[in-house]
């Protein structure tokens, strides 16, 4: 495996590979790493205080966000970026974008990366810690990975996960019963539901954001919607709604706020403008047994997209999270306390 120079320039680098799945099929990934200038292209970078950090995008999305990187190399640790396949640097011609028929489908390669992240310690050990982030669609799949692999992670952050549908497990059960036959038998077909371009107008420097964002790899109207995929979403969040039982640190940061409907408002610029976030507050309870959730006021769908003062109090947040329990010296289990029972599927 080889590491190039990445899209985003010189202090980021990129390595494709493949990863098979429990299925036999052979999927392509993107793993992304910040190298500060100083450092890029050198293999002997010195051990991080924190461990190492790998983000998940969400989804019909890929990794941009330079300044994330950079936070948390400045807080302490290796940052690293996970393009999953069929997304952004992983995307082929022959392939649906963003199509997915099975969430844990993301397995292997989210897997592989973890193993690649541990190979390339400077020491060749384990890093003192490894974090797990994801956004949106890639929050639900770190919840969901996670849950299904303990022990390989000592924390979790979520950043607007796509934890369940609009409203309650209602709407989830009707659109579950809807769509299961077509994602039965013909799982690619695209669903012709109205398509909406505000979150991408909000972020976009090319529209009325402030972010530099490929069209090629983040479309504006995302990517078409297929009933595989919504089905393997759909289970996702049944198995979100009958309880994780994550047994490590976990951070929740949402807006404090949704902005819904077919045309655009003014506060889709200081809002969430795809998912609900009351929702997301109800099922971030049933993640696990330490959850911190955190309402930022005016934060966009990605609150660390959001403008300026927005952004350095999610930060600012995200901050005082890290320091009060991945810097604190004291381990996730002790963090964690003692295992308890979790509730069921709450409406």
């Amino acid at each position: 495996m080889e590491w190039q120079t990445d899209i985003l320039g010189a202090d980021f680098e990129s390595c494709a590979f493949e990863a098979a799945g429990p299925d036999g099929v052979v999927r392509r990934a993107t793993l992304v790493r910040h190298v500060p200038h100083e450092g890029a292209g050198r293999g002997d970078r010195p051990p991080a205080a924190n461990g190492s950090i790998l983000f998940l995008h969400g989804w019909s999305d890929y990794f941009f966000n330079v300044a994330l990187a950079e936070f948390w190399t400045g807080q302490g640790f290796h940052f690293y970026a996970l393009d999953m396949h069929n997304h952004g640097r992983s995307l082929q011609t022959d392939t649906p974008g963003g199509y997915v028929e099975h969430l844990d489908d993301y397995d292997a390669e989210i897997g592989k990366a973890i193993d690649m992240i541990r190979s390339g310690d400077p020491l060749g050990e384990v890093p003192r810690s490894l974090t797990l982030m994801g956004h949106s669609t890639g929050g639900l799949v770190a919840a969901l990975w996670v849950s299904r692999h303990p022990g390989s992670v000592q924390y979790l952050v979520l950043n607007s996960p796509w934890l369940e549908m609009h409203g309650s497990s209602l709407v989830r059960r009707a659109a579950q019963t809807m769509v299961k036959p077509l994602a039965r038998f013909r799982p690619t077909t695209i669903l012709r539901l109205p398509e909406r371009g505000f979150y991408y107008r909000s972020i976009s420097s090319s529209a009325e954001g402030e972010w530099l964002v490929d069209p090629k790899y983040r479309p504006p109207l995302a990517f078409p919607m297929r009933a595989g995929w919504l089905s393997a979403v759909l289970s996702g969040h049944t198995r979100v709604a009958r309880g994780l039982r994550i047994d490590i640190p976990i951070l929740v940061l949402i807006s404090g706020a949704s902005a819904n409907g077919m045309i655009w408002q003014e506060s889709m610029r200081r809002s969430d403008a795809v998912l609900d976030v009351n929702t997301m507050a109800v099922r971030a309870m049933t993640l696990g047994r330490t959850v911190t959730l955190e309402r930022v006021e005016g934060g966009l769908h990605d609150v660390f997209l959001s403008a300026g003062p927005v952004r350095a109090d999610a930060y600012a947040r995200l901050a005082r999270w890290i320091n009060g329990y991945i810097s604190s010296g004291l381990p996730p289990e002790h963090l964690a306390g003692e295992e308890h029972g979790q509730p069921g599927e709450a409406p």
